[in-house]
């Protein structure tokens, strides 16, 4: 569906900007995530030589002929820097097929409305306040669509099927959840997915992690989403979301890609090469979120000013073997190699993204004494940019839950997230340190 890059062997043919031919079925070469990361859909211009893509801001494109054209017509369909981008993410994320749009909210938006009407969602309870709110009452209300939300972590095989209906067309994952930090084990409910006669496909919101520290392709995930607002993009300074499929999933990207033209759901020229800007540092980022979010994290289990800590690399969360045997290959390589330089004998820990959530003693007053204490911790909601953020998202990311649905899930008014940037890692820890001491100082 994109337009494939020299980083295929053959070139393909293009319609309206985007590939005919499936890009998959051309050899790859095996060169490493931050290298595809930055030669995939950044060649060299053809006509200046160019390293950096030229923005091309044109919505209709000179035809020689009556449908006689150089790969574009009219900028809705395909824009040169939206195909280049859309490249860049199904090479990093191991998929044939990428998809950008206006915004992660679009992003759903189009999954769900591909559908079709009366179609029935299972999704994990703990999920995007957004994702919640546009199943509930934009779908529910305006397309017929039902939905269940299931603790995809703790009930067995049983109860999760019997969570399944004749209609069931989506199961809708994320992991870690958000904002506590719940894994889900993604080839588990593939293969309990695959087992019921709905046969539902199954999409992984891989925001959290990035392409970088998963890769939910490889673990059966039929689409990998992505609010590219967050760690892709890197710098808070886009909103865009973007869908990544495998090459047997052909006929569903081509409806997917009619949808995203159709609807209008697309983003901007310039968003899109400010996105791809930020791709090419993406795995350099993600090693430099997961190393401090790590010290971060261990700074807040050590105080006693913290009930609890959530990061899933410390031993003390109680999927942390899940995390590890989860990370994608080339993450897997960067842990290893972490560990061996800074891991003690007796520290099983590991960086694993740049999310931590934790419970301040205490409650709303002492979780917002907290976030008008820190210096560079900025009281802000989104995450994955260069810049650390933190929030409570009781009151904020997850203000559209029910209080009672929140209770359930542990979303209490004590609970603080914390997108943990690419600052100097003991300016961070000393941050989160005074702040906690100027909550408590009286």
């Amino acid at each position: 569906m994109s337009p494939a890059p020299s980083y295929f062997d053959k070139p393909t043919g293009l319609t309206n900007g985007h590939s005919a031919t499936n890009v998959t079925s051309f050899k790859l070469r095996h060169d490493g995530f931050g290298t595809r990361a930055i030669h995939v859909g950044s060649e060299p211009n053809s006509e200046t030589g160019a390293v950096i893509p030229p923005i091309s801001l044109a919505t209709t494109y000179k035809q020689d002929g009556v449908g006689k054209h150089k790969g574009f017509e009219y900028s809705r369909s395909g824009n040169p820097n939206r195909n280049a981008l859309e490249s860049t993410l199904a090479a990093i994320e191991g998929g044939a097929f990428g998809l950008a749009f206006a915004s992660g909210s679009a992003t759903t938006a189009t999954v769900i409305t591909a559908l079709g009407p009366d179609a029935h969602i299972l999704s994990v309870n703990d999920v995007y306040g957004g994702t919640y709110r546009y199943i509930k009452r934009v779908a529910g209300e305006n397309q017929g669509v039902t939905s269940s939300f299931v603790n995809l972590q703790d009930e067995d095989d049983a109860a999760i099927l019997s969570a399944f209906q004749p209609n069931t067309k989506l199961v809708w994952i994320e992991s870690p959840t958000n904002p506590t930090l719940r894994l889900v084990d993604i080839p588990r409910i593939v293969r309990l997915a695959k087992s019921h006669p709905s046969k539902p496909l199954v999409l992984v919101d891989n925001t959290f992690l990035s392409p970088f520290y998963s890769s939910p392709l490889l673990q059966g995930a039929d689409i990998v989403y992505h609010s590219v607002t967050k760690y892709i993009n890197g710098h808070s300074d886009v909103v865009m979301g973007a869908l990544v499929l495998p090459a047997r999933h052909t006929a569903l990207a081509e409806k997917l890609r009619f949808l995203q033209n159709a609807i209008g759901a697309v983003p901007s020229a310039y968003d899109s090469w400010l996105a791809q800007r930020g791709l090419k540092t993406l795995h350099l980022r993600m090693k430099a979120h997961g190393t401090n979010a790590l010290a971060v994290a261990k700074a807040l289990q050590s105080s006693p000013y913290v009930e609890d800590v959530i990061y899933p690399g410390l031993p003390s969360h109680p999927q942390t073997a899940l995390a590890y045997h989860s990370l994608s290959p080339h993450a897997l390589k960067f842990v290893e190699q972490f560990r061996e330089q800074y891991a003690s004998i007796d520290d099983n820990s590991f960086p694993y993204s740049g999310m931590v959530s934790f419970r301040i003693r205490g409650g709303a007053e002492e979780a917002d004494k907290f976030l008008t204490s820190t210096r560079l911790f900025t009281l802000a909601e989104s995450l994955g940019g260069v810049e650390s953020l933190a929030e409570v998202p009781a009151q904020m990311t997850h203000g559209s839950i029910p209080p009672a649905e929140r209770e359930l899930l542990g979303i209490g008014d004590n609970l603080i997230r914390l997108s943990v940037g690419v600052e100097e890692t003991e300016d961070l820890v000393r941050d989160v340190e005074q702040a906690l001491e100027a909550t408590f100082s009286t």
